[in-house]
């Protein structure tokens, strides 16, 4: 996510922070980088100008110029911009209405919308909401069966309906639903078309007449760039929006849509969409978000990940084998792989660290396939074999390696790989955390 970007403003933050003093000849050497960093990220070009405007007006002035640290004050001027850019704050949903409140969910064919209904849908109810999902889309084949199957996988209601009662007359039924079965929520996903087209526009007119939600969420794919800004603001002016949900955001290595869209529409970036699983729909925090297009990261979204998916309980009773220095074993070992995939592999792990680490982690990048197999040896296994692995020997590893579908040299592969990372648990144990930092390299399956 955001790599062009990243990747241009590491070189000019580490410039800018070897510099003893700024002066008018390198503050606007240095602004020329970030204009053609921010042309280059398909950022709006009436953005860009504003932006560079407004950061050559503060990097000018007193606090920059006569600070004892004026790099770093500098690149605290662009931070702090950044985040002005993309709306200073995190806007939450506005569910503070009697209920059901309705969220009407717009945008075009293939951006994303039944998808992040169904995201949102799972985020609400890890709120304690109830929540009803209801599908006006009558035109797309399988729509509807779509949004039935998300609701299924998240175990949320979803209302039935037939296809040829017509839009508006299922979101009225699905309205009345929702408030005679108490649903705190109700979330109506609504057609896409290839194009802004009146016929559309009209329809989801009537529908928010119909409705009257407390929030109208647009819809739109990162990756469009500039396209998706245009079509953000079309739909803005043909409807009261109240924010915008970026998806696909984990594929745009540009980021120029982030950029943009709360500055050219004026309604605020609400959540961004990564990847196909349901866990992935995160709010929207700017000034993480321009931290990490800093390269200082994003350790609160980090910490907030670890929060959503990792087993507390799991990870106690782990932390305390590592404190006797006994007991870590290959259910322990296959229970952390499983814990980083939800957390959406290393990659995202590293996607969010600061720049110094992430160059450093990226050089023992894990390949989530040989992860996978790993996981798929170990539960070949039996529970006895987890728990003392010493009693695998040639015909036990036969046996796994056929019910895995893998080599006898990966089954061997892997247990050596235990044998050091049990090694590198009873150095912890014994508080040897340098030694153990030392020899971390390969313990872990696809590390290289």
């Amino acid at each position: 996510m955001l790599e062009t970007l990243t990747g241009r403003f590491a070189g000019i933050v580490k410039s800018l922070r070897g510099q003893a003093r700024l002066t008018d000849a390198n503050v606007k050497d240095t602004l020329r980088e970030v204009r053609v960093a921010l042309l280059e990220a398909d950022v709006a070009l009436p953005v860009v100008k504003e932006f560079i405007d407004r950061v050559r007006e503060k990097a000018i002035g007193e606090s920059v110029l006569g600070s004892l640290t004026p790099g770093q004050a500098f690149v605290g001027v662009v931070r702090e911009e950044l985040t002005a850019l993309m709306g200073a704050h995190n806007d939450a949903l506005d569910l503070a209405v009697r209920p059901p409140a309705v969220v009407l969910m717009a945008g075009l064919q293939g951006s994303g919308k039944t998808t992040t209904s169904g995201k949102l849908a799972r985020l609400l109810t890890e709120q304690k909401k109830k929540v009803l999902l209801a599908s006006c889309d009558v035109y797309r084949p399988a729509a509807m069966e779509q949004l039935k199957t998300l609701a299924e996988q998240i175990g949320v209601e979803y209302f039935s309906a037939d296809p040829a009662a017509g839009p508006q007359a299922i979101a009225v039924s699905a309205l009345d639903h929702a408030r005679r079965h108490f649903h705190d929520v109700l979330i109506v996903d609504t057609a896409g078309r290839l194009a802004v087209d009146q016929e559309m526009m009209e329809e989801i007119r009537e529908l928010h007449r119909a409705l009257a939600p407390s929030e109208t969420l647009f819809v739109v794919d990162a990756m469009q760039g500039q396209d998706a800004v245009n079509v953000a603001k079309a739909f803005g002016e043909a409807l009261p929006l109240t924010g915008v949900v970026l998806t696909k955001m984990d594929g745009d290595a540009r980021g120029g849509a982030a950029l943009s869209v709360r500055h050219v529409t004026g309604k605020p970036i609400k959540f961004v969409g990564t990847g196909e699983k349901l866990s992935g729909l995160e709010p929207f925090y700017p000034e993480r978000i321009a931290e990490r297009i800093l390269g200082m990261g994003d350790v609160l979204s980090l910490v907030d990940d670890a929060r959503r998916n990792v087993d507390i309980a799991e990870a106690e009773k782990l932390a305390r084998k590592v404190k006797s220095g006994k007991g870590f074993d290959l259910e322990d070992f296959r229970g952390q792989m499983l814990q980083m995939k939800n957390m959406g592999g290393m990659g995202a792990v590293i996607d969010k660290l600061p720049a110094q680490f992430a160059q450093a982690a990226q050089g023992a990048s894990m390949d989530e396939r040989v992860v996978s197999r790993t996981i798929g040896i170990i539960d070949s296994m039996t529970r006895r074999e987890r728990t003392k692995p010493e009693i695998i020997k040639a015909s036990r590893k036969r046996r796994i390696a056929s019910g895995a579908g893998v080599s006898v040299q990966e089954v061997n592969r892997l247990l050596s790989q235990f044998a050091q990372m049990q090694k590198m648990m009873k150095m912890m144990g014994k508080g040897g955390l340098q030694k153990m930092m030392r020899g971390a390299r390969g313990m872990l399956p696809g590390l290289r």
